[in-house]
Formats: structure tokens, C-alpha cells, sequence
């Protein structure tokens, strides 16, 4: 329930922000000392190995993401590695 809210609020607030993000996407942020944006598909929300991501930002940033979008707390190289992993199932 709680990341539905974060979502919620995350993706309102791109919305405001981006409007480069195509139909079935959301964009985060990631990194550790400098940002970088990624555009991601809804459907990596159904996997549990994002959704501990997600729950991991939940734990460290609360509802206050301090990029305007959802900002998950992991290496840029590791967030690459995760994603293409996800890709491919």
C-alpha cells in the first residue's frame, strides 16, 4: 500500500516535471553522489526484485524524494545490471 503512495505522488509530480516519458513508463533517479535519470516500464512494478528497491527508497527517502521523482537509493551500475536482468524475462 505504501508504495502505491510513493508512486502516486512520484509520478504526479513528474507529470509536472517531464513530459518525455512515454505511455507505460515512469522515470527515477539513481544514484549515490550524482543523479541519474531513468526511464523504466510500469511492468518492472510487479517484480519483487524492484519492488525491494522501492521499498528501500520508501526506507530511506519517505514520501520526501528530493529529486521530484521517485529516487532510488543504489548504484547506477547496479540499477543498469537489475534493469537488463529485467528485461530479458
Amino acid at each position: 500500500m505504501a508504495i502505491r503512495q510513493m508512486l502516486r505522488r512520484s509520478l504526479s509530480s513528474e507529470k509536472r516535471l517531464a513530459t518525455d516519458v512515454p505511455k507505460g513508463h515512469f522515470a527515477v533517479y539513481v544514484g549515490q553522489s550524482q543523479m541519474k535519470r531513468f526511464v523504466v516500464p510500469l511492468s518492472f512494478l510487479n517484480n519483487p526484485l524492484f519492488q525491494d528497491l522501492l521499498s528501500r527508497a520508501e526506507e530511506e527517502f519517505g514520501f520526501n524524494h528530493p529529486m521530484g521523482g521517485i529516487t532510488i537509493p543504489c548504484g547506477e551500475d547496479t540499477f543498469v545490471d537489475l534493469i537488463s536482468r529485467l528485461s530479458r524475462t
